[in-house]
């Protein structure tokens, strides 16, 4: 029977290179992202140069609606989903004074609600797999206090307790949950411009999405459980543990008063 990888996110960046890797392991797709961002041409250029089939949706992930569009969608098309990757982020923006409601209910929503939601509805889908296995896209900001990374912090910091419990659980059904937390990513010109301003250590912790998504999709494969790309980062999640905080606070404060009020944005 023909199998699936669920992506969101996928049109751009981390997720569109999560994408080619996974069609490139010859893995079909139904690959979800925003209205107008290009998704339809990466499912046309996949299916042509790679083999694969490829499958679509365009939606605004931030309303609950839209996962059950995705539900409707699979028992229309009997699609079966093998592996489920919820890459789909709202990034951060600066300090909780200057962010309005709006963003933040949305952030909360796009990072916690809708990768929750989806997997308990796509849970009785995936079990018909002999093999199956979901990732959840967290970030090294679940286990840093930064500020103007406050929201952002600590949806990623629920989507790393969430996933290691739910883990767990889902070993029964033969589901692996895999969590991986990256930490800044060359997804954009601006973030790579951004990357370029921080020091030369900070720099040594980014990855360009290519080699970030074969590390990750390497990872679900192999069933891990939690993995942090890049030997610096690893050192630096080590240093984190033996550290006094008034050092990690000023060496985290450095970095980010480097950017302007309001325009810091984060990739993962």
């Amino acid at each position: 029977m023909k199998t699936y990888t669920l992506i969101t996110g996928a049109s751009q960046g981390f997720g569109k290179a999560m994408a080619l890797d996974c069609a490139q392991r010859k893995m079909n797709l139904l690959l979800i992202a925003l209205p107008n961002s290009g998704l339809g041409a990466l499912a046309q250029f996949i299916k042509t140069n790679l083999d694969v089939d490829v499958q679509y949706l365009e939606m605004d992930l931030s309303t609950t609606e839209s996962c059950f569009s995705i539900l409707e969608y699979i028992h229309k098309h009997e699609i079966s989903i093998q592996y489920l990757i919820n890459n789909a982020g709202v990034l951060s923006r600066g300090l909780f004074d200057t962010l309005d409601t709006t963003f933040i209910l949305k952030q909360i929503a796009v990072n916690v609600t809708t990768p929750t939601l989806l997997i308990r509805l796509l849970l009785d889908n995936l079990k018909q797999s002999e093999r199956a296995g979901i990732l959840n896209i967290s970030s090294m900001a679940s286990f840093f206090t930064l500020p103007k990374k406050q929201v952002y912090g600590a949806t990623k910091s629920y989507i790393t307790a969430f996933s290691k419990t739910l883990n767990k659980e889902l070993r029964q059904h033969n589901i692996s949950v895999t969590t991986i937390c990256p930490g800044g990513l060359n997804t954009t010109t601006r973030l790579c411009y951004q990357n370029r301003l921080v020091s030369w250590v900070t720099r040594q912790t980014v990855l360009n999405p290519e080699e970030a998504a074969n590390i990750a999709i390497n990872a679900m494969l192999q069933h891990k459980t939690l993995l942090v790309p890049g030997f610096v980062n690893q050192c630096l999640m080590f240093l984190n543990k033996i550290l006094p905080e008034f050092i990690k606070d000023r060496l985290t404060n450095r970095e980010l008063d480097k950017f302007p009020p309001g325009k810091l944005q984060t990739s993962v």
